[in-house]
């Protein structure tokens, strides 16, 4: 069996020849995501907004309302947000303003009363200044990762792969946030730790795809676009079973924790599934897809400047 025959035997859909749908759909759900972001924003948490969350641990089943007038009298006039019940026994507010400490006890004594010394609290208060903080250097970090990889990536292989890769993880790292902004969900550090752990798994993956795609070039005479188009293709649809094999062990890990854990991890595993999913489909139909699109540009001008001479 030859080469060419082999190659047509692995492809089993041309992902190539159809990236114009891919990208449509990305760009169809960032704009969207977009539009959400800019309509509801996103629920930050005290890390980054700053105030006082209390986590309360009832130990046995409740009335939200009754928590809420526990509340009510002690702190009468703070406002918090609304009280999200989790579990079975479990509940939290948050204050947009940082509160005392012995007003949060005084909740938890007046609860004890009422339902049993099992109850206990947990607090979490960030100033506004150290909430800035965090945000600022949170954004930092990303875009630290983000350059390292570009840079990484452009010396490792070429330019191009550099620049595909960017476009890449900016895709990954935007759809976790546009579907924690649809959902309500709440960013807080564990949400830019998933962020960071995304970035790292996507860029693997699509090192490994960028490194069977060079191999190929190695051994594949290049003279057209069909030509380059038909390597890529091959180079995707052999890397794809370790690549979803790969994702799919760490999948199923993060949605055991999502299931299984607790309320405190719960947002960092869901940051997780919904980036594994996006930096998977990225690093195949997106990163790949992209650098195909920039290389086919190079030539095309490489061609336009030897034209003449060949005349």
């Amino acid at each position: 069996m030859s080469s060419n025959q082999q190659h047509e035997k692995v492809i089993k859909f041309d992902i190539v020849k159809n990236r114009k749908k891919f990208f449509l759909l990305s760009a169809t759900i960032l704009v969207i995501g977009l539009v959400c972001m800019l309509i509801f924003g996103l629920n930050l948490g005290v890390d980054f907004k700053a105030g006082t969350r209390l986590d309360l641990l009832i130990g046995k089943e409740f009335n939200t309302a009754d928590v809420e007038q526990v509340i009510e009298q002690n702190l009468p006039n703070v406002q918090h947000t609304a009280l999200t019940k989790y579990g079975t026994n479990q509940v939290y507010t948050r204050f947009d303003n940082t509160v005392e400490p012995a007003k949060l006890t005084a909740i938890e004594q007046a609860l004890k009363t009422k339902y049993g010394d099992q109850v206990t609290k947990q607090e979490s208060t960030v100033d506004p200044m150290i909430a800035r903080e965090l945000a600022g250097k949170a954004g930092i970090a990303i875009l630290i990762a983000a350059i390292g990889i570009t840079i990484y990536i452009a010396i490792r292989f070429q330019f191009l792969f550099g620049v595909a890769c960017v476009i890449a993880l900016l895709h990954d790292a935007f759809i976790p946030i546009a579907l924690f902004s649809i959902f309500r969900l709440e960013v807080d550090l564990t949400f830019i730790a998933a962020i960071l752990t995304i970035v790292g798994y996507s860029i693997n993956d699509t090192i490994v795809i960028f490194d069977r795609i060079r191999e190929n070039l190695r051994s594949t005479k290049i003279k057209t676009i069909e030509d380059l188009e038909h390597m890529v293709n091959v180079s995707l649809w052999q890397t794809m079973r370790r690549s979803i094999f790969t994702v799919a062990v760490v999948f199923f890990c993060a949605l055991s924790i999502a299931i299984l854990g607790g309320e405190g991890i719960r947002n960092f595993s869901l940051a997780l599934i919904f980036g594994l999913v996006s930096g998977t489909y990225s690093s195949i139909f997106i990163a790949a897809q992209v650098w195909v699109a920039l290389k086919e540009r190079q030539m095309k001008k490489e061609k336009l400047a030897t034209a003449p001479n060949q005349g």
